[in-house]
């Protein structure tokens, strides 16, 4: 499926570019995983938005493709949904939707009057490679490998929260994944912001200069990570506060359990 997503200079939906994409349910069945889609901006209504756009009238400005859906936890009917962006590439120049008084897209009768308030869309295999062949080929390689410098390059762990074995050094890495945006902020959109093992959350106590903020837990040691490999932010990755975090990898030679965690707060905090 190739789809067309609409993203706003300004709107309600909590999008952001090349990460997550908000959609209400009416367009689920648009934007299933792995679906390829093109980012799309209308016209240009207020002028202090010029500079953060590649065109002020209509255009298509990237590609990606969906990785997953998720419901907006937000939203207690189930009427919303996160979409995880993957293969982000920006186009250098904008693909205008009409050239030379022809809209690229086919537009059917039936909607020639609303046809442009849906802002998720489909379209046909060659409406989408039609936009893209109008793409310079050498701008979306740049983007492209910029995109996989980002998120795939694999780096030297940060060890100030790991548990390792002492007397068994090893250069250990473990890959963007794990500390890129789109991942940590799927998985706080799914698990939320509280500290799954005590329940401290950080913007209750400071406010909202710290509202949202939380460490994300690797539930698999990245010390025990010997390749590069990719992370799930439902099963891999969870939001701990500070001291929790240090707890549990307070030891060199154990890393606790979240549930371990848990007990161990349970236990000691009996009256």
């Amino acid at each position: 499926m190739h789809t067309i997503i609409t993203e706003n200079d300004e709107s309600q939906w909590k999008d952001e570019t090349g990460v997550l994409y908000h959609f209400p349910k009416r367009y689920l069945r648009f934007l299933q995983p792995d679906t390829a889609v093109i980012y799309y901006k209308g016209k240009l209504r207020r002028s202090e938005f010029r500079d953060m756009r590649l065109s002020p009238e209509p255009h298509y400005f990237a590609k990606a493709r969906i990785h997953t859906i998720y419901p907006d936890p937000d939203n207690l009917k189930d009427e919303n949904y996160y979409a995880l962006i993957t293969d982000y590439s920006a186009f250098v120049q904008p693909v205008m939707a009409k050239i030379s008084g022809e809209y690229l897209e086919n537009i059917p009768v039936a909607k020639v009057r609303n046809y442009w308030r849906d802002g998720v869309r489909t379209i046909e295999k060659n409406v989408y490679e039609s936009i893209l062949a109008r793409v310079e080929y050498q701008a979306v390689l740049q983007n492209e490998a910029r995109y996989d410098e980002l998120v795939a390059k694999p780096i030297i762990a940060d060890v100030d929260l790991e548990s390792a074995k002492e007397g068994h050094p090893k250069l250990r890495f473990v890959t963007t994944y794990e500390r890129n945006p789109v991942y940590r902020k799927a998985a706080l959109l799914i698990h939320g912001t509280c500290c799954k093992a005590c329940g401290f959350e950080f913007g209750s106590v400071y406010g909202n200069y710290a509202k949202g903020f939380i460490h994300v837990h690797h539930i698999n040691p990245v010390s025990q990570i010997e390749i590069p490999c990719a992370i799930d932010p439902i099963t891999d990755l969870v939001p701990v506060c500070a001291n929790c975090h240090a707890v549990i990898h307070r030891r060199k030679d154990k890393t606790l359990t979240v549930d371990e965690l848990v007990e161990m707060i349970k236990e000691n905090t009996k009256l």
